[in-house]
């Protein structure tokens, strides 16, 4: 693959049920418009909020392991666009441990935006989502229940 410097990114996040089974997912396009790269990640059972944080997580670690150094990431939450500007506080102690987890790999690039889109312009990272849950239904018992636990814990969980 092409290194590219800039990239834009659409990431998203979703449970099914809040808490229930959680995913996250970023898609990465180049300056062509093509898809770069897809990634998504299982996460047991969460929040949709969560989840959402996730995605950013995910697309600012696989960006960095590109070697992108300009982001223009967009995300089909509100909340989590107007949290990571400042803009709303971050209420909830382990979604503040994240962000600040966030904040400091985005200091790693040049320049990032974080945009809000709406729900029917982020098709492909919730088509990425869905078809990570839709396979979660072949996840072992086992293996969720400990996801779940890891999630749950007060701790940051170490997801990437």
């Amino acid at each position: 693959m092409k290194k590219e410097k800039k990239l834009k990114i659409f990431i998203d996040g979703g449970s099914r049920g809040n808490p229930g089974h959680g995913a996250c997912a970023a898609v990465f396009f180049g300056s062509s418009g093509a898809i770069l790269r897809e990634e998504g990640k299982y996460l047991g059972r969460c929040t949709n909020n969560f989840a959402e944080y996730s995605g950013l997580r995910l697309a600012l670690a696989a960006a960095g392991r590109l070697g992108a150094e300009e982001l223009e990431v967009f995300s089909d939450s509100e909340l989590l666009v107007r949290q990571f500007s400042g803009q709303y506080r971050v209420k909830d102690e382990t979604l503040a441990g994240i962000m600040a987890e966030i904040r400091k790999a985005a200091a790693a690039f040049k320049k990032i935006s974080v945009s809000h889109v709406k729900r029917e312009k982020n098709k492909e990272a919730d088509r990425l989502v869905n078809q990570i849950l839709d396979n979660a239904k072949h996840v072992p018992p086992a293996v969720d229940r400990i996801l779940a636990e890891e999630n749950a814990a007060p701790r940051q969980p170490k997801l990437f």
